[in-house]
């Protein structure tokens, strides 16, 4: 028996077979498959988030809600996880500044990959304090900003969405009382690429209806969703906090239903 199990050996010796993986090769191939599954800029979808923080939105109570769920939804989607678009590019900002047609930088999707959920929470208090109160709301310095940066990264060939955090409200003079939506401006976005839509979260009823119906448009895509809805992405039928984030799956449903609903063209005269 021994003779045979010498003889066995020597044989795979010289035909070059190991008899066993090595250990640090295994645990090199299981690193660059985990990591290579996760590079940023995987995705195909182009997003671009803008966060209001002028006192009219930050003081409201549901204004650390949105920011607690825009940092699940930004980890979702550049992670592409439970089946959020995973992102090719990702560009964060504010809306609005302490005047009309200010600039504001765009962070990218770097700022937001490989870190945790709570990592991106405190990355985006960090970056857009409440604190800082932009007195002015301006959603058309922000569209043209957007086009820009599409233009310059060539960008255009792929679908582009426009999240807005935000209570929806426009800093024009008010026409008989009423805001005046139809002085936002989806011009510059209508010819930007062959798939646009604008997502307006935080809402009111009101505003909400006002975005949908008020604004002229051809081929922009428009959803909005309440505050009041907003707030029931943490319910406790909804997300369970005991659960790793990967197996959420009434969120994730939670959000394509109600976040990233596919909705459809609707022409504005």
């Amino acid at each position: 028996m021994y003779y045979k199990l010498l003889l066995i050996t020597l044989s795979l010796l010289l035909t070059g077979c190991p008899l066993s993986k090595d250990k640090d090769s295994q645990k090199g191939s299981s690193k660059k498959d985990s990591t290579s599954s996760s590079e940023v800029g995987e995705g195909r979808d182009v997003y671009f988030v803008g966060i209001d923080v002028s006192g009219s939105f930050t003081r409201r109570a549901y204004y650390e809600d949105s920011i607690k769920f825009l940092s699940h939804y930004i980890y979702g989607h550049v992670n592409g996880i439970g089946g959020m678009a995973k992102l090719h590019s990702l560009f964060v900002s504010e809306i609005g500044g302490l005047k009309a047609d200010e600039r504001k930088t765009f962070f990218p999707i770097e700022t937001f990959s490989h870190i945790s959920i709570s990592a991106i929470n405190s990355k985006l208090h960090n970056l857009f304090p409440k604190n800082r109160n932009n007195p002015y709301t301006d959603f058309n310095a922000f569209f043209r900003q957007i086009v820009l940066t599409v233009q310059n990264k060539k960008l255009s060939m792929r679908p582009i969405t426009v999240v807005l955090i935000t209570d929806g409200v426009p800093d024009f003079p008010k026409v008989n009382g009423k805001n005046d939506f139809r002085r936002i401006e989806f011009g510059p976005l209508e010819n930007l690429a062959r798939d646009v839509t604008v997502r307006v979260l935080y809402t009111t009823a009101d505003v909400g209806i006002d975005w949908q119906t008020s604004i002229p448009r051809k081929k922009v895509k428009v959803w909005t969703q309440d505050a009041k809805v907003m707030r029931n992405w943490n319910a406790s039928n909804v997300y369970f906090k005991k659960k790793p984030f990967e197996k959420q799956t009434r969120f994730f449903d939670w959000v394509k239903n109600n976040v990233d609903f596919k909705v459809a063209k609707k022409r504005v005269n």
